[in-house]
């Protein structure tokens, strides 16, 4: 059973629009919806933004709806030259804003029980290839833009993808994700550009969804 963990209703909106809805509930504080999407059952929760909201999300997918396979879908930051509006695959995730260095010396985002600070994720599409920072903050900050581009290299920066795609990993189940870049560092102020250009970014889910859909498998 595929599962969609997905923050915000506006960003689930185009999905359930799609959906034939079997049942609609609000379990657990989440939303959750169930019904069949281009002839394939399958559920969405959208679990509120952030990362202890899309771990509590994804671990309820898991063990309460039995998904086998979590994709997750939203708008994003790009932090390089990036399309707006444009779609891409994540193949690999990272939490920006764990930091155990000081303590045993590892590279920033290495979560206690990896040796890598970057987390791999299923990645089967022909949308590009691209790494994604996970933090819960929404900023402007020039300190935080270096550590993401320099440090992390990271192309991508939002802030629920590295929190589900550990979930999947202990809970061995396939994490696929997908962003649509909403806003671009170093453009103006993140906030403006992502409500301009909101709308801009849905009517590219409402396109790609069934190539979503298709290629998590």
């Amino acid at each position: 059973m595929k599962c969609f963990v997905i923050a915000m209703e506006k960003e689930a909106a185009p999905v359930i629009a799609a959906m034939e809805i079997e049942s609609d509930a609000v379990i657990r504080g989440k939303h959750v919806i169930c019904g069949t999407l281009y002839g394939e059952k399958v559920f969405v929760v959208v679990c509120g933004v952030g990362k202890v909201n899309a771990a509590c999300g994804a671990q309820y997918a898991i063990d309460c709806l039995g998904a086998t396979a979590i994709i997750n879908v939203g708008v994003a930051g790009g932090l390089k030259s990036l399309e707006i509006a444009a779609i891409y695959g994540i193949r690999a995730a990272v939490q920006y804003d764990f930091d155990l260095t000081q303590l045993n010396g590892t590279t920033i985002g290495t979560l206690d029980e990896f040796n890598d600070n970057y987390l791999t994720l299923e990645y089967n599409c022909n949308y590009p290839p691209k790494k994604l920072a996970t933090g819960d903050r929404f900023n402007d900050s020039e300190s935080d833009y270096k550590l993401l581009t320099e440090t992390l290299d990271a192309d991508i920066r939002d802030m629920e993808g590295g929190a589900i795609a550990q979930v999947c990993i202990h809970s061995g189940v396939k994490c696929y994700q997908y962003k649509i870049i909403s806003d671009l560092a170093g453009s103006g102020s993140t906030t403006e550009q992502y409500l301009k250009n909101l709308n801009l970014c849905f009517k590219t889910l409402e396109r790609e969804l069934e190539n979503i859909l298709g290629f998590s498998v």
